[in-house]
């Protein structure tokens, strides 16, 4: 039986998106050695590309696509792209998240988006993952909202976690010495504003993060379905195998 409000849109979404494709991703290396990270397929499917149809399928009207390292082989992958509509902005330099997405602005517009790391694979739960996570965003309180996901269901990361959150749902950063709760997916809505008086140049949207924190308005979302951390070859072959066998493995959350 489908349960009411599944499949409803919600009364605000973003309508652009930016994509981060810029980094070198190291870690992932010797597979980014000769492609971009973005491009290294997940059971055949590029990660870009499993990112592109999550924001097709939510309605989202354009994305604006940051390349840098092996930017041609981002900029080829993308010139057919129709559905939705794709800008690409190469970066002479490595500009970091915050500054690739404060130099992509004029692009983006004065209204809230979102912004995508290029390595998030996400799979929607009960509901289109990016309609629920835009459903309860609140412009007058929120200058910044993060995608989050229980840390102890993360796949192959090991680590102390990113966040807490309180009732409200203010985001809390990891205090040191501590574990967190959870993760940051690397999905997250940003209004324009934050960037007042950032710095020229190269710096990392953590940023922009803390400082929206300590203002008391950088939110968080749970994810309700699953999330696939990506960073060395070996998540990737991990990945491979859950998407393999049905992500069986994995217990529903809600």
């Amino acid at each position: 039986m489908l349960l009411p409000g599944l499949s409803r849109r919600p009364d605000w979404l973003p309508e652009t998106a930016m994509v981060l494709c810029a980094g070198r991703g190291t870690r992932m290396a010797p597979l980014t050695d000769t492609i971009p990270k973005p491009l290294v397929p997940v059971c055949g499917v590029p990660i870009l590309d499993r990112t592109l149809e999550h924001l097709n399928r939510a309605g989202v009207k354009r994305v604006v696509v940051n390349a840098h390292y092996l930017g041609d082989r981002i900029v080829d992958h993308l010139k057919n792209r129709t559905d939705p509509p794709v800008t690409v902005i190469r970066e002479d330099t490595v500009l970091e998240t915050g500054g690739g997405v404060k130099n992509a602005l004029p692009a983006v517009g004065d209204d809230p988006f979102f912004v995508i790391n290029g390595d998030s694979v996400w799979l929607d739960g009960m509901r289109n993952t990016l309609h629920r996570f835009a459903d309860t965003w609140d412009p007058e309180r929120m200058d910044i909202k993060l995608l989050l996901y229980p840390f102890a269901r993360v796949l192959g990361w090991h680590g102390y976690g990113d966040y807490a959150m309180d009732e409200l749902g203010r985001v809390i950063s990891r205090e040191e010495g501590r574990v967190a709760p959870y993760a940051y997916m690397g999905v997250s809505i940003v209004h324009p504003r934050i960037f007042a008086d950032a710095p020229d140049g190269a710096f990392s949207m953590k940023r922009l993060f803390d400082r929206a924190e300590a203002q008391g308005r950088l939110f968080g979302a749970l994810h309700d379905g699953l999330w696939y951390h990506i960073s060395t070859p070996n998540d990737l072959e991990q990945a491979e195998q859950r998407f393999a066998c049905g992500h069986i493995a994995d217990v529903p959350f809600f």
